[in-house]
């Protein structure tokens, strides 16, 4: 586990974890707060991942080391981030589109 924190994630994982945590984000529809402060942060989400790392004695066993260290690993490039927010909207609109048909 710790032996590839130093690695970037590959695209296939890279997708995961930005599908996971939008599929969520939207799930609770926290779309709008997300956003914001992930835009307000982008520019430390290195920052983050390394504070990941440092916190991970401390979250992993309530989180998970293995999903600690895939986040971490996803914060470490913030093109990351800008995709993240991308799919984000993309999941809000597709289910107001969804919405809206229904009550069509």
């Amino acid at each position: 586990m710790f032996d590839k924190l130093g690695e970037p994630l590959s695209e296939e994982e890279t997708r995961k974890v930005i599908d996971d945590v939008a599929t969520a984000i939207v799930k609770r529809r926290l779309e709008t707060p997300a956003v914001l402060f992930l835009e307000m942060n982008k520019p430390l989400s290195y920052l983050a991942g390394q504070g990941l790392i440092v916190a991970m004695p401390f979250l992993a066993p309530i989180v998970g080391a293995e999903r600690m260290g895939r986040f971490s690993r996803f914060l470490q490039k913030p093109e990351n981030v800008e995709r993240l927010i991308q799919r984000i909207e993309e999941l809000s609109e597709e289910r107001d589109e969804k919405k809206a048909q229904s009550e069509k």
